[in-house]
């Protein structure tokens, strides 16, 4: 009876040690910068390498159908935050964007922060007794009252007005490697790899903050250009580069590699302490993978057309994976179009906290709920972009919305639009228009009253155009 009377007491005081970090789950929000579609092995790739994110894949979901908001960073980021589109925040280019007064279409006045109002995923987690951590790239506002730390972050390594590694020869910063010329993080020693800080504040940060649940948001600076890596993982693929392979860049696959091995060491940190089984991953991309222009190709989209800043799937269509340990999911593959504005009310109900407030404030993001528990789809009849604006890699003002199988696009710079089967096309090379003018006219109305309904800016008549500048310009 006594040794009865010992065990009962010893599994409630187990419990009750172990209740601070097992109540609640915790949730990582992993973010790369500019990842393509096939720019992990588990999604294709012929020369990159990513065995820890690979893993994750295979006790997790993998979305083959996962959309960026946005074709740029900035409206993405904070369409995540926000669970709304960027078209609805009047957040829709990278901050501060390009500019181009002589072209034929002049930009509209459009929000360079995130707004105060906003009531941020950071600031629901913290709301629900969760300490909350920004690592790594935030760009969403110049100023410091924009920053991670005024919406809802307790802690900010690495987030402010940059949008990628600092390179400034005036106080010798030079990239990913240290000295970094960053106020939210201070400079390690001499050539130390950027990506292998912030992971290494991440591990610090999860080694002293398991009393509580806590929710993570680790933006990384990879894989966004400068393209700069260790010279050893260089020098690797150099050697395995095959000349019939889709992927071709050594020094952006080590970048791939760098990535990947930050989250390995994430998640061998929570495996340590006994956290994995309770702690939430989402790893996604900000945009479609960077081609570059022919004197700087960066990665390969194919078999989709274009990439980052570029009107085409590309520039959208991004690797997506989700690990939630309380379902055994086992690596599948779904195929549900999903986009960025659903990780919000997503990790919300994973997580148990989903509140009237978020509910209001996430307006567009939908739950993968169904998908998650029941393999079905979710109540969404369309999904739309909005880009009124104009990009180095080819961007020109347009919209488009995907209906089922069919995308439509309606380019503001040649007042024209094209349609595709993606299920047929995935490439986009046969524009539909004229065989299928039934999709079309559905899926016109619908765009122009989504643009309505979310109080849409639009590129105006420039009345400087210069038509021979920007010939100039383009041709350069």
């Amino acid at each position: 009876m006594i040794r009865v009377l010992k065990l009962f007491f010893l599994g409630l005081f187990f419990v009750s040690c172990q209740s601070p970090k097992q109540s609640k789950p915790n949730v990582v929000l992993i973010l790369v910068d500019d990842m393509g579609w096939t720019d992990l092995g588990s999604f294709g790739s012929d020369l990159y390498q990513s065995p820890n994110i690979d893993a994750l894949a295979s006790e997790g979901l993998m979305f083959t159908n996962s959309y960026s908001s946005c074709t740029v960073c900035s409206p993405t980021r904070a369409s995540i935050v926000t669970g709304k589109y960027p078209a609805r925040l009047h957040v829709t280019d990278w901050i501060e964007g390009h500019k181009y007064p002589w072209e034929k279409l002049s930009v509209p006045d459009w929000t360079m922060y995130l707004e105060d109002e906003e009531y941020t995923i950071a600031e629901a987690f913290k709301d629900a007794g969760y300490t909350t951590a920004h690592f790594g790239k935030w760009h969403l506002g110049e100023k410091e009252e924009n920053w991670p730390e005024n919406h809802g972050f307790d802690l900010n390594f690495g987030g402010w007005k940059k949008g990628a590694p600092n390179r400034n020869k005036d106080i010798g910063s030079n990239g990913y490697f240290s000295p970094y010329g960053n106020p939210r993080l201070e400079d390690g020693p001499k050539d130390e790899y950027l990506t292998e800080r912030l992971s290494n504040e991440v591990v610090n940060y999860i080694d002293k903050n398991n009393e509580k649940p806590f929710f993570i948001n680790f933006w990384l600076y990879n894989v966004h250009t400068p393209l700069q890596a260790k010279q050893e993982k260089i020098e690797k693929y150099k050697s395995l580069i095959d000349s019939t392979a889709r992927h071709q860049n050594a020094t952006y696959a080590a970048m791939v590699e760098h990535t990947d091995d930050a989250v390995g060491k994430i998640i061998a940190k929570l495996k340590e302490k006994g956290l994995y089984d309770n702690t939430i991953i989402l790893f996604s991309s900000d945009n479609g993978g960077l081609i570059g222009k022919s004197k700087r190709t960066v990665t390969n989209n194919a078999p989709l057309k274009t990439g980052k800043g570029d009107i085409y799937e590309g520039g959208v269509r991004i690797p997506t994976i989700l690990y939630a340990p309380q379902y055994k999911l086992g690596g599948k593959e779904v195929d549900v179009p999903i986009i960025s504005m659903d990780y919000y009310p997503t990790l919300m109900d994973l997580a148990g906290i989903t509140t009237n407030k978020t509910k209001a404030q996430t307006v567009d993001g939908k739950s993968l709920m169904p998908i998650i528990e029941t393999n079905s789809s979710i109540n969404r009849e369309a999904m739309y972009w909005h880009y009124p604006h104009y990009h180095q890699e080819g961007g020109v003002p347009y919209s488009s919305i995907r209906f089922k199988d069919f995308k439509l696009i309606q380019n503001f710079q040649n007042n024209t639009y094209e349609l595709y089967d993606l299920k047929k096309d995935i490439g986009e090379t046969n524009n539909v228009l004229e065989s299928h003018a039934d999709e079309f006219k559905i899926m016109k109305n619908k765009l122009e009253a989504w643009r309505t309904s979310v109080d849409a800016q639009y590129a105006s008549e420039n009345q400087n155009f210069n038509k021979k500048l920007q010939h100039k310009k383009r041709s350069n």
